[in-house]
């Protein structure tokens, strides 16, 4: 394999060192254990995390289930919807909020959920197995859990820098305006007596 740039065989400096990329490397991998440990037909794993939230917050509403989750409001009114017709969920009004709808498991769901938790620990064991030590492992957990309490910090919008101006001088009173100069005419005796000699 060639040497790239960062001196390390097939690996790109930039990404090597990016938080957000690594993150994302690690969910594919985490998936992709998912999807060996659950097989085809299984629930996915983000109806897992529904179905394990609706069981903590009984009647919770999608809005709480958003909230729990961190899956965006769109996709789990989509989610909850086929999760309804697939019997996993039922959907009715909130006693608290009748704008809102609660969700509760119903029995296929709750067996759904018993049956996935075995496969979901040992998910969880063999992503955790892949960093080294105890010591580590439980650090890993807490840095993501970190990561997910807090909310990100919403860029500011830029707004245009003053432009910086000399504070204007006080004006100084008008003068008051001169009157015309008045227009010499010549002394009709001067001149006269000059013609006439």
């Amino acid at each position: 394999m060639a040497k790239t740039k960062s001196g390390a065989k097939g690996g790109i400096a930039a990404l090597d060192r990016s938080p957000s990329h690594l993150l994302h490397r690690a969910l594919q991998r985490a998936l992709d254990i998912y999807a060996e440990e659950f097989g085809e037909g299984a629930i996915t794993q983000r109806q897992f995390a529904v179905l394990a939230a609706a069981e903590a917050h009984e009647g919770a509403t999608q809005a709480d289930l958003v909230r729990t989750t961190g899956i965006d409001r769109s996709t789990l009114a989509d989610m909850a919807r086929r999760m309804i017709d697939k019997g996993l969920l039922e959907r009715e009004r909130s006693t608290l909020d009748a704008r809102a709808n609660a969700v509760r498991l119903t029995d296929a769901g709750r067996a759904a959920l018993t049956e996935a938790g075995p496969r979901m620990a040992a998910v969880d064991g063999r992503v955790l197995k892949l960093l080294s030590g105890g010591g580590r492992r439980s650090a890993f957990v807490s840095l993501l859990q970190d990561l997910v309490k807090k909310t990100p910090e919403k860029k500011a919008a830029k707004t245009p820098k003053a432009v910086a101006t000399k504070p204007a001088k006080a004006e100084k009173p008008a003068k008051p305006a001169k009157a015309p100069k008045a227009v010499k005419t010549p002394k009709a005796g001067k001149k006269a007596k000059k013609k006439a000699a």
